[in-house]
């Protein structure tokens, strides 16, 4: 057992970041991509736990240093996990401030910044300088899905560590290994997943999961005219509130209970003079919160129903590629059969066209809406 175990199919990155953390000196800027759901924080955490490890090899999996690495509480290791749709330049200052102080135990002071690229101009720039001229104690772990998405001035001074897409076998086996999954829910996860480890996980563990995301592939067969196409865009859109709803409420709940206990909450709920402010604060960034994971349950939703479409196009030319939805076989079949691919191209453009638009903040429900009337039409142009 090992930092390293848990990442799935990135033997090459594990490969790399080994010596580093053995050598004692690493660079004090790493940027780690790779599509969504790699494992991108994983590696990034398990270097961290690597760095701060006090045993030889480095990165035992079993020591105290590893532990509290892996579990988020090591003192000298803090994790930034941005809330809203974008981190700004004030909270970036206090990061990069917190960042300069000296590690109070550990080897290494460490920022995993996760999502590194919703980081706006401004704070980019901030973040660039401290990147610039590092305290010599000091290691930046910068999570983005590509280079690109950040300022070319920040990743030209960061060491590259790409991850890939894991195969579906190495997710199958992960799932049977360690979450206890039998090999065909497992296998079914893995390929609806299509790399996305933590999806996996859920869809393999998560009836409620499976029955949502069997809800978004059962649309196109519903989608027989205008009428009903406005209906799944509907559907699409209030599934993906609910989806937010389930994974926000909860955590709201328990964050504001804990600040106005810190505040000093009476005995009946009355709150003290002047506590009005951080109980606002913090309700915008619940709100704020509650929009980025609204945002991403929707795009995970357009993403199933792009990889239906994308099987129907893989049978339609004959491509000989694996099917990702191997548990609807017959009705891909018979959808490839009764459409043309110019059509089915047309409706992956209109998928893509509405993540584009909700990138853009457009009104949710009206994408969907365009999207869902083109799929629609797709056929009669």
């Amino acid at each position: 057992m090992s930092v390293w175990d848990d990442l799935v199919g990135q033997q090459q990155v594990v490969d790399r970041l080994r010596p580093a953390a053995e050598s004692g000196s690493p660079a004090h800027a790493w940027l780690f991509t790779g599509p969504p759901g790699s494992g991108r924080t994983t590696a990034a955490r398990a270097f961290a736990a690597a760095l701060q490890c006090k045993e030889v090899p480095r990165g035992c999996g079993h020591c105290a240093s590893c532990h509290q690495v892996l579990q988020g509480t090591h003192a000298d290791v803090e994790v930034i996990r941005p809330a809203g749709l974008s981190f700004g330049v004030r909270e970036t200052r206090e990061l990069v401030l917190r960042a300069s102080s000296s590690p109070s135990g550990g080897r290494w002071q460490i920022v995993l910044f996760e999502d590194a690229d919703r980081a706006t101009e401004a704070a980019a720039n901030a973040l660039l300088k401290a990147i610039e001229e590092p305290p010599p104690r000091t290691v930046w772990l910068l999570c983005t899905p590509s280079p690109e998405d950040l300022l070319v001035t920040i990743r030209s001074r960061c060491r590259l560590v790409t991850l890939r897409t894991p195969a579906v076998a190495a997710v199958t086996e992960m799932l049977v290994l360690r979450e206890g999954a039998d090999p065909r829910t497992a296998e079914i996860a893995a390929r609806a997943a299509q790399g996305h480890i933590s999806r996996a996980r859920e869809l393999a563990a998560d009836p409620e999961a499976a029955r949502r995301r069997g809800e978004v592939l059962a649309l196109p067969r519903r989608m027989t005219s205008v009428g009903p196409a406005v209906v799944a865009a509907e559907i699409l859109v209030k599934a993906a509130e609910a989806d937010a709803k389930a994974h926000t409420e909860a955590m709201d709940g328990t964050e504001t209970s804990a600040l106005r206990q810190a505040l000093g909450e009476s005995a009946k709920g009355r709150m003290p003079r002047g506590t009005a402010g951080a109980l606002k604060e913090l309700e915008d960034r619940q709100k704020s919160r509650a929009t980025r994971v609204k945002r991403d349950s929707l795009d995970r939703a357009l993403l199933d129903l792009a990889s239906y479409y994308r099987d129907v196009l893989a049978l339609q030319l004959g491509a000989g590629t694996a099917l990702v939805n191997t548990d609807l076989d017959a009705e891909l079949r018979t959808a490839a059969a009764e459409g043309a691919p110019e059509a089915t191209l047309r409706r992956l453009d209109a998928i893509m066209q509405c993540r584009e638009r909700l990138g853009a903040n457009v009104n949710p429900l009206m994408a969907v809406e365009a999207m869902t009337v083109a799929i629609t039409t797709a056929a009669r142009r």
